[in-house]
């Protein structure tokens, strides 16, 4: 009958799951796709069949079948497997489908359709008759109970991702429960509805009413508590039908209180009841007609509103007439004891599913024992890593710290033999600082003929300039007056060149000065190590040699146990690397999933008590690794204070100062020979920068003096091969230092020298060819 409500199914659409669960399966399991193709159509049958559900009681076996198969297949694959699921909103204009990658969305979506269906079952029941009534409570209180189970195990279990777009809101806890308790509330309508045509008494029918009224209550509260989107996914008919319902029954109670009242002879409190349903049956009305509501509900509520107003009027004239009993104000009432009949019922197939049924994938491992087996992995790992090969590491690095802050072994070592000696043998650097000063030697001379060559040309011009002033008079400078700037830089080049040779005789006394400790840097190996006094000599030894050897002794010593230590370090981290390597708990995890029940969902977490077990067989070696740290400790103790004796007794022992004195006499030398290297280095860089031939060619002369050595190409390409040695790094010299150094000189083509600025005075005989031709 049009005056119950029935839940539209979620309309859904027809995917292709076997191809997701073959990629799911080839690229996240052990296992073959092909060991389950049968398996796989199976489920892609099953959920055709559901696509299109007719109303038919066939139907509800199809969708508790299909939802056993998706417990089992949630069992063993994750809600994400790659499978896009797509199902409509229930209300229109709302029913745009939500399309999610979710296991979780298809079985919440598909017991949502089962209740449907339950609630259309009972909308189809004749219940003119008892068992139509009969059928349709049972229908209404599957319906109600399949909500319930949708909203305590399934609804928890449905988790969105950030990423997914839509959420379905109509499988949400607000909207399931509010139809949840539309449904208890129509079964108890329909008990009302047969203990009325069961002849019950007024009282109970009155009880049984009061409930149904609770029930329509609850639903339509819980719609007006939900959040705006959920409330207004609801038709505004929906609203008005379960309002309109809720006040209807209160009116029905109290007019069936009102008749137990007169069978009692309260006749006051009859008044006073069905004045209480009078108010309650107009505001049904009310809100139907607003609500606009189906035809039947408004019929019956007007029925009742004819049946209240016609007792009221007789209760009030007989009360006028006969009776005479005060009327009880309506606040003094007492209320009305509920008879919850109807009952949430759980169907058979979602209580205990399809047992002894072939289960969907039944064979393969589930996923949450095959993640326990990946966190136990990750655990291993991590626990291997972290606590025993990093914490090595650790210790290890801790240990060369504290011997690199001491200098060990390397101040042991330095007992034995000369460390750090100065290659210099292997530069043959003596001789090439011979060749270098005869270099400097002859680009000083080459540079000095360039400047005496400058200055006959100046001579020349000027007695040119005189032979053509005695000619007649010129109208120009005396050459003394126009050359007087290059006479000034000749001058002033001559006084920098006799600074440099006095810069390069300051380096010649230095190098003659420490030649004799420089050669002792190019003898052999033997001869050197030979001029170091040994520290250890049996023939130097002194009683403070003596001492420094004991100490040193008792460091090796305790070096070598050291070295003991980390061996053994190292042998507990490849222990445990090579258990991690051959580590399987798989058997162990299948052993306890065998004792769970078959379609349990089975969390990682069940699996804790195993996965803490198996770990436990890693604890020998933290605590052996644990003993190593202290006996490293210990050890490392002992050397710094061996270490400090050591260091003590060395400040006292006269062939450690010996050797000493010698090591840094030689490093002394070392160095000494770089720096008067780098001072020979830097002047023949200044000669080579400036290019004599190329200067004089541009000066257009036409004799050399034969006494003057030119450096051609092969001179200056053999020297500088010599100066591609690397030079250490040396400081900014100082401003006194630079005034020994050489000086780089420019080229004749410079602007510097002013041969581009000033012209030279024409020859005699372009004299007298211009004096020729003045006019008379």
């Amino acid at each position: 009958m049009a005056n119950l409500l029935t839940v539209p199914l979620k309309k859904t659409y027809v995917v292709d799951v076997k191809e997701p669960t073959r990629n799911y399966l080839e690229a996240h399991t052990d296992a073959h796709p092909e060991a389950f193709k049968a398996d796989l159509n199976q489920w892609q049958q099953l959920r055709k069949d559901t696509v299109d559900v007719s109303v038919h009681v066939n139907a509800v076996e199809k969708l508790l079948k299909y939802h056993a198969q998706l417990l089992s297949i949630h069992t063993k694959l994750p809600a994400d497997i790659g499978l896009e699921i797509s199902y409509a909103s229930v209300f229109p204009p709302n029913n745009l489908p939500v399309t999610l990658r979710n296991l979780g969305f298809e079985r919440a979506s598909v017991l949502f359709n089962l209740a449907a269906l339950y609630s259309q079952l009972a909308a189809k029941e004749d219940r003119m008759h008892l068992e139509g009534i009969k059928r349709a409570i049972s229908y209404y209180q599957n319906a109600a109970g399949t909500l319930a189970y949708l909203r305590n195990f399934a609804l928890p279990k449905l988790v969105f991702s950030p990423q997914d777009e839509e959420i379905p809101l109509d499988l949400s806890t607000d909207f399931v429960h509010s139809i949840e308790w539309l449904m208890l509330a129509q079964a108890q309508e329909c008990f009302w509805q047969k203990a009325k045509i069961d002849q019950f008494k007024s009282g109970l029918i009155a009880r049984l009413a009061a409930n149904t009224a609770a029930y329509y209550k609850l639903s339509i509260s819980k719609i007006r508590d939900a959040t705006p989107p959920i409330k207004h996914l609801f038709p505004s008919d929906w609203l008005a039908h379960i309002e309109a319902k809720e006040h209807h029954f209160d009116a029905v109670a109290n007019f069936r209180k009102s008749m137990e009242e007169i069978d009692n002879s309260n006749y006051g409190h009859e008044i006073a009841y069905l004045q209480q349903a009078q108010f309650e049956a107009k505001r049904a009305s009310e809100v139907a007609r607003k609500g606009r509501v189906a035809a039947a509900v408004q019929g019956d509520i007007q029925s009742l509103m004819v049946a209240v107003d016609t007792s009221l009027k007789r209760a009030e004239r007989d009360n006028d007439l006969i009776y005479h009993k005060d009327v009880p104000a309506i606040s003094t009432l007492s209320p009305i004891p509920h008879a919850a009949i109807a009952q949430l019922t759980t169907p058979v197939g979602l209580s205990n599913p399809a047992k002894g049924v072939h289960m969907i994938m039944g064979e393969m491992l589930s996923w949450g024992a095959q993640e326990a087996i990946n966190i136990y992995n990750d655990r291993k790992k991590n626990l291997v890593k972290d606590q025993i090969s990093d914490k090595s590491k650790e210790l290890r690095d801790t240990a060369d710290a504290v011997l690199r802050d001491h200098n060990l072994p390397a101040s042991l070592e330095a007992l034995e033999r000369p460390a750090g000696l100065p290659p210099i043998r292997m530069e043959n650097g003596p001789t090439k600082i011979d060749s270098w000063f005869e270099d400097l030697q002859k680009q000083a001379k080459h540079v000095t003929n360039i400047l005496d060559e400058a200055i006959d040309i100046l001579d020349n011009e000027a007695t040119e300039d005189e032979i053509a002033r005695e000619s007649g008079d010129l109208a120009r400078p005396p050459s003394h007056k126009a050359n007087l700037d290059l006479i000034q830089k000749e001058q002033r080049y001559r006084a920098i060149l006799q600074q440099a040779a006095l810069s390069d005789e300051t380096v010649k006394q230095k190098w003659e000065e420490w030649e004799e400790n420089i050669m002792d840097l190019i003898i052999s190996e033997a001869d050197l190590e030979a001029l170091v006094p040994s520290s250890t000599s049996s023939k130097r030894r002194t009683p403070e040699a003596a001492v420094t050897q004991r100490y040193a002794r008792n460091l090796r010593v305790l070096l070598e146990s050291l070295d003991t230590v980390h061996a053994d370090r190292a042998q507990i981290v490849r222990r445990a690397e090579s258990l991690a390597e051959a580590d399987d708990i798989r058997p162990r995890i299948l052993k306890a999933a065998t004792k769970l029940e078959s379609l349990e969902e089975m969390q990682p977490a069940m699996f804790e008590n195993v996965l803490d077990e198996e770990l436990a067989k890693y604890d020998k070696y933290c605590q052996l690794l644990a003993d190593n740290a202290q006996e490293q400790e210990d050890i490392l103790s002992s050397i710094e204070a061996d270490n400090e004796k050591f260091l003590s007794s060395r400040k006292d022992d006269p062939s450690i100062k010996e050797r000493e004195h010698a090591l840094q006499s030689l490093d002394l030398s070392y160095h000494k020979y770089r720096e008067i290297s780098g001072n020979l280095q830097e002047g023949i860089k200044v000669g080579l920068d400036v290019s004599l031939t190329q200067s004089m060619q541009s000066a257009s002369l036409d004799d050399t003096d034969d006494d003057v050595e030119v450096l051609d190409d092969e001179d200056v390409s053999e020297i500088q091969e010599d100066l591609d040695m690397p030079s250490p790094p040396t400081k900014e010299p100082s401003e006194k230092a630079k005034g020994k150094m050489p000086v780089r000189l420019p080229p004749l083509s410079s602007s510097d020298w002013g041969f581009e600025e000033i012209s030279l005075p024409p020859g005699p005989a372009e004299a007298k060819k211009k004096k020729s031709r003045v006019p008379i």
